[in-house]
């Protein structure tokens, strides 16, 4: 099932790069595979895939001893100060970075770690009240704050887009996030860089990676529905 549904996720990722004349190098498809067994992710190891994402510690924590060193870590969901101990020598990047409170949290761990973390501001840009994520008109100056602090490295901007039937109907939501990330860009804010765009899931990667998306966050359409009835810690 995952080969075949990779081969399809992928079909459609080439389709878009197209339409939109970039190249495969400019997209890294990121598996997220929340909830789902070591064995499937290594299924997906099997068949290339290097980046995984996750949204919880704890599954970061019991799974990162279990697969392959090679396997890069994406933390994409909320990240609460007292966990970022326990994963900040172990993802490649935290895609979900929405206040300063968190950012000086990671900046204080990757002192003592000795790295520098690759981290993406959030953003609301659907301004959902249920979705975390600083709002447009501040992302700004929140990068601005945060490209202070040592230990930590700006990489660009997230969104979680709006679920919706049409995929078309996130079309703005990318947009408004691409030109975000120019508007940023155009600062010239040191420590800061807007090559990264985490934007667009399941429902929507193909529209995303049309507007721009340099990462897509995709987990159903290769995994399967998820099995919320697994313990998730």
């Amino acid at each position: 099932m995952i080969k075949e549904n990779l081969n399809e996720v992928q079909k459609n990722i080439s389709a878009a790069l197209s339409a939109s004349s970039r190249k495969a190098e400019d997209l890294t498809l990121i598996a997220v595979s929340k909830t789902k067994p070591v064995e499937m992710i290594k299924e997906a190891y099997d068949l290339g895939i290097r980046d995984f994402g996750e949204n919880r510690v704890q599954e970061i924590m019991d799974k990162y001893p279990l697969l392959p060193r090679d396997i890069r870590w994406h933390l994409i969901g909320h990240l609460q100060t007292n966990k970022v101990k326990y994963i900040i020598d172990k993802v490649c990047m935290i895609h979900s970075v929405d206040s300063y409170k968190l950012a000086e949290e990671i900046s204080r761990q990757g002192q003592k770690h000795d790295l520098v973390m690759d981290i993406l501001i959030e953003v609301n840009v659907a301004g959902e009240e249920s979705k975390f994520g600083v709002k447009p008109d501040d992302a700004a100056a929140l990068c601005e704050e945060i490209s202070r602090l040592p230990n930590i490295h700006i990489r660009g901007l997230m969104t979680v887009a709006p679920y919706v039937e049409d995929e078309e109907e996130n079309r703005p939501v990318f947009c408004a996030l691409r030109q975000l990330s120019v508007d940023i860009g155009g600062k010239n804010i040191d420590n800061v860089d807007m090559e990264c765009l985490s934007m667009g899931m399941s429902g929507d990667y193909r529209v995303a990676i049309e507007e721009g998306a340099t990462f897509v966050r995709v987990g159903t359409n290769i995994f399967g529905h998820r099995e919320y009835n697994r313990v998730e810690g």
